[in-house]
C-alpha cells in the first residue's frame, strides 16, 4: 500500500500529466492532449484523411515530446457514422482532385481553426505545425500556401498540391521561413508518388526548400519511420 504522501506525490503527478480530452468549443471538433502549461510550447496539429476521423494520427502524439501540445481535428464533412472527409473527390478525374467549394470551405475553417488554437494554448505561429495524412495532407497546402503566416510548418503525408491551388500561387517573400516535410511511399495505390514529386516542383518554384523523405515499397500508409522522420524534422525546425 502506498503511503499517504506518496501516494500525494502520485496523484499531484497525475493530474499535471497532459490529458487526452475530445472538444467542441472550436467550429472543428478535435481531440487534445495537453499539458498544464502550454504557454510557448510546440503545437501539433494532424489533419487525418478520407473516411476517418480525429482518432486516426492522434496516437503519433506517443512518440512527439511530452511538452508539445497536440491536437487531432475532425473532417468538417460527415460520409458516415464516425467517417469524415474534407472535400468531396471529383468523380472520373485521372489523378485524385477535389471539389473546388469544398476545398476553399474547409481551408478556410482549418485556418480559423489554428489562429484560435494558437491563441487558446497560449502559443505563437512560428511554434505551429499542421500535418496531414491523405486528404488532410491536401488541405496542408491548401492553408500554408494561402496563410503561411498562422503557422511554421507543414507535413504533408501521402498527399499533393491539386490543380486549383497551384494555378492561383504565386512566388515572393511570403513564403520565407515556412518548413516544409514531404513523405510518401512508392507504392501508394491511392495517391501516386507523382504527387509527391509534383508538389515538390511547386514548392520549389516558390522558393520553398521542402524535407522530402520517399518511402520504398510502402503504400498509401505512414511507416514507423517517417513517423520518426517526421519527430525529426519538427524538432529541427523549431531550431531554425
Amino acid at each position: 500500500m502506498l503511503k499517504p504522501l506518496a501516494l500525494a506525490l502520485l496523484l499531484a503527478c497525475t493530474a499535471s500529466a497532459a490529458q487526452a480530452e475530445l472538444l467542441a468549443d472550436m467550429p472543428l471538433t478535435y481531440q487534445a492532449q495537453a499539458n498544464a502549461d502550454t504557454h510557448d510550447q510546440p503545437l501539433v496539429i494532424f489533419l487525418h484523411g478520407y473516411g476517418s476521423n480525429e482518432d486516426d494520427l492522434f496516437g503519433i502524439k506517443d512518440d512527439l515530446p511530452a511538452n508539445y501540445t497536440v491536437l487531432s481535428v475532425r473532417g468538417r464533412l460527415e460520409l458516415d457514422l464516425g467517417a469524415y472527409q474534407w472535400f468531396h473527390k471529383k468523380v472520373g478525374e485521372a489523378q485524385y482532385d477535389g471539389d473546388s467549394g469544398d476545398l476553399l470551405q474547409s481551408a478556410a475553417a482549418i485556418t480559423d481553426f489554428v489562429t484560435r488554437v494558437t491563441e487558446k494554448y497560449h502559443t505563437q505561429p512560428d511554434k505551429v505545425f499542421l500535418v496531414g495524412f491523405s486528404q488532410g495532407a491536401m488541405m496542408t497546402y491548401e492553408v500554408a500556401l494561402r496563410h503561411p503566416e498562422v503557422l511554421r510548418g507543414i507535413a504533408s503525408l501521402s498527399g499533393r498540391v491539386l490543380p486549383a491551388l497551384r494555378a492561383e500561387l504565386k512566388g515572393g517573400a511570403k513564403y520565407a521561413g515556412l518548413k516544409v516535410f514531404i513523405g510518401h511511399g512508392t507504392a501508394d495505390p491511392q495517391v501516386p508518388y507523382a504527387g509527391a514529386t509534383e508538389a515538390l516542383g511547386v514548392l520549389k518554384g516558390l522558393s520553398i526548400e521542402p524535407q522530402f523523405h520517399s518511402y520504398p515499397g510502402v503504400g498509401h500508409t505512414i511507416s514507423a519511420t517517417e513517423v520518426e522522420d517526421l519527430k525529426s524534422w519538427i524538432s529541427a525546425s523549431l531550431q531554425h
